[in-house]
This record gives structure tokens, sequence and C-alpha cells, in this order.
């Protein structure tokens, strides 16, 4: 921005030699040495962060539970692939898998996950919801 009396306001793009090399450097990033000498600091702040965007696990009630399983199994049966959100670890997280089988003994959902086609596992009592996916 070109100022009207005292001309370029910003000195990146003044000429070198039209600036005055009597002004100093600073201390440049001895600055910030007091705050890397505490990094157990920065690290619980950064976790206190990461909990508050965390949630409490949803409570589903008995219908939605039979609605899961009805889709579950029809998911099975038509080989096809599910959008499952599932709930780990204090946040939501979806997963586009082919069921592969269920385990109602251990309470695990066995499947391939389609982005990298490996075997993954999620427990029934994580599943919020079913969905699908149409080719």
């Amino acid at each position: 921005m070109e100022h009207p009396v005292y001309g370029e306001l910003d000195y990146r793009q003044v000429e070198p030699s039209q600036l005055n090399p009597h002004i100093p450097k600073g201390r440049g990033m001895i600055k910030w040495a007091p705050f890397a000498t505490m990094p157990e600091q920065f690290q619980i702040v950064r976790q206190h962060i990461e909990n508050q965007n965390k949630i409490d696990r949803p409570e589903l009630s008995e219908d939605r539970l039979e609605e899961l399983d009805i889709a579950l199994r029809e998911a099975k049966r038509q080989q096809c692939p599910v959008l499952i959100q599932f709930y780990h670890e204090g946040y939501i997280n979806d997963l586009v898998m082919t069921i592969e089988r269920i385990d109602r003994w251990a309470l695990h959902i066995i499947g391939i996950n389609q982005a990298d086609q490996q075997m993954c596992f999620i427990s029934f009592m994580d599943v919020i919801n079913i969905t699908l996916e149409t080719i």
C-alpha cells in the first residue's frame, strides 16, 4: 500500500538500499525459549483442549438397537457396503465396510474396510448408526 506522504509502508516492497541499516534485528527465536523449557505444560494444555471436544457415549433405546440389528442382518445378507457410525474414545467416526461376520458371542461386527481392504472389528456397544450404501 502506497502512503501519499510516507511512500511505501511495507518494508518488504522497499529496495534494501533505501532501508535504514541501523535498525536492530531483534532477538529472533530467543524470545520463545522460556516457553520451550516446559513441554509437559504444553502437553497438558493440548490434552485439555482435546478433551473439551470429546462427547459421552450415546445411549440408544431398545427400539433403535432393534433397528440397527435389522439393518446389520440385511447388510450381511446382501453383502453390500454399509456406512457405520461408531463411538471411539470420545468421538463419532464413520467407516464404510462390507460385513463378513457378526459375532454375537463376542459382540463384534467383523468386516472389510472399503478404504484400505483391511479387516476391522467394531463392538456392538459402539455402533450408533448403520446405513446401506448404494452403489
